[in-house]
């Protein structure tokens, strides 16, 4: 697992971003394949999340997912989903105890965030999509609904595709150009003609800064060129039939 050294720093939370691994899983799913929606044997994907839980110190049902849709949603968790069914957002925040808010990723962006004095916590999925529409906003708001401040909030950007493996089309990089010209400053010219590279991390910090959001971690790493990681591009170029899932996780600690 990887951590953010601005988070392992305060008191009475627990996180992590983790790598692929330490798990059971094997073939295309090799190590700790937390996603529910991979087709890997749901028996392992329970005992690689069993694994995770421990980790953060919180019960297997305890560590929370949900069905991300690369929307703007951001939901309120309070305990375990009531049924089998997850709800539909992607990013979730809570006060409560004893609760890991999971995100799953092979490519987009996981971002924790925590407010330690009046102890809220979240866990968003940002892909350029949901980026563009508001998930990061949309998290910050909610965390300040249960009490939180966007001045003491930390964010940690963790495992995602960096720009030197984010190739993007024309059409993609006129979407971001009529949102805002200045989201030029986030694409450098590609290889191959009418492409572009694409900066994910830059352009999520930005967000973030222009939410009030201001202490920023950024791990670094590249799921598409680190195979610690689980990437979707990298499954589609090796022409693999399915590809697992990263989970990144924050919890708080019983006080």
């Amino acid at each position: 697992m990887l951590a953010s050294s601005l988070l392992a720093a305060i008191p009475g939370i627990r996180h992590a971003f983790f790598t692929r691994e330490g798990g059971v899983s094997g073939g295309v799913y090799a190590g700790l394949n937390g996603g529910l929606g991979s087709r890997d044997d749901p028996a392992l994907i329970r005992e690689n999340r069993r694994r995770m839980a421990e980790r953060l110190g919180v019960t297997p049902e305890n560590l929370l997912s949900v069905h991300q849709t690369h929307s703007p949603d951001a939901i309120v968790a309070t305990g375990p989903w009531p049924g089998p069914a997850r709800p539909k957002a992607d990013a979730m925040v809570t006060t409560t105890e004893g609760l890991a808010l999971g995100i799953t990723t092979a490519d987009c962006a996981p971002i924790l965030f925590a407010d330690a004095k009046a102890r809220v916590i979240g866990a968003a999925h940002a892909g350029w999509k949901g980026a563009l529409t508001g998930i990061l906003e949309s998290t910050v708001d909610a965390m300040e609904k249960l009490g939180a401040e966007r001045s003491r909030t930390v964010a940690a950007i963790g495992p995602l595709i960096r720009q030197p493996s984010y190739e993007v089309g024309s059409e993609f990089v006129a979407r971001f150009l009529e949102a805002d010209a200045e989201n030029a400053t986030f694409f450098l010219p590609g290889a191959r003609n009418g492409h572009a590279m694409f900066d994910l991390a830059g352009y999520i910090r930005r967000r973030l800064e222009h939410a009030g959001v201001l202490v920023i971690d950024d791990l670094g790493v590249d799921t598409y060129s680190d195979e610690r990681c689980y990437s979707y591009r990298r499954s589609v170029h090796r022409k693999e039939p399915d590809y697992g899932r990263l989970v990144h996780a924050i919890a708080l600690e019983a006080e």
